[in-house]
């Protein structure tokens, strides 16, 4: 059996207030393989976008282990932690997340730029994505140019552009017509097939179809897979 993408073995998550304690996830146990499409579903409050936040490594302060690629996440210091998460995670978010001051050219070169990677390897990179996406036209517009469906179709060009082993994309299509939803669905059913693994959360049952396995969460406990 080949190593899991990803694994959890009872990982918890809690806030303490005072004397009492509030729970997010509760014994999460799971294994991911390379190339799935998984969606994490559930109603408001059950720990949905809490669990994409502690895979992609933003969110410390958990209990239990993870696994990534085999190496042991819960025993590596922050700097390892932010290191990895770089290099194997993009992030796709229900509010687009661009920088309004800069063009969709300079968004796309952003996440590069925190890369040792060469200004002319990053402007090749940049087209090669605008063209992928079929945004060139839009290089040179700022953000508040854009409709929302195209905001978030360079959030997915952004995520995408220094090749991650996995999206996470929290409610992706949340603030899009149903139309624009489809094109990003769309998307990222082409960018699964193409090897990138993905795991979104959504309420949509149609996002959910798109993908080939769904998690139910409620009150932090998985109750279905």
């Amino acid at each position: 059996m080949s190593t899991p993408l990803i694994k959890l073995v009872n990982v918890e998550r809690y806030y303490d207030h005072g004397p009492t304690r509030t729970w997010v996830l509760r014994r999460i146990n799971m294994e991911l393989q390379d190339g799935e499409f998984v969606s994490v579903m559930g109603p408001s409050g059950a720990g949905k976008s809490t669990l994409l936040h502690l895979l992609g490594m933003h969110d410390m302060g958990w209990s239990g282990e993870y696994h990534l690629l085999g190496r042991p996440v819960h025993k590596l210091g922050k700097k390892e932690r932010s290191e990895l998460s770089k290099k194997h995670f993009g992030f796709v978010f229900q509010s687009y997340h661009l920088l309004d001051t800069l063009t969709v050219y300079e968004n796309l070169d952003i996440p590069l730029s925190y890369r040792n990677i060469k200004k002319s390897d990053r402007d090749s990179m940049v087209c090669d994505t605008l063209d992928r996406f079929q945004i060139v036209a839009k290089k040179d517009l700022f953000p508040s140019q854009l409709s929302g469906g195209q905001q978030q179709l360079v959030g997915v060009a952004r995520a995408m552009i220094a090749n991650p082993k996995i999206i996470l994309a929290d409610e992706p299509t949340g603030n899009l017509h149903s139309s624009q939803g489809k094109e990003i669905m769309e998307m990222f059913r082409k960018l699964n097939q193409e090897g990138t693994t993905i795991i979104q959360v959504t309420h949509s049952e149609t996002n959910a179809g798109y993908g080939n396995r769904i998690i139910k969460l409620v009150d932090g406990w998985i109750v279905d897979d």
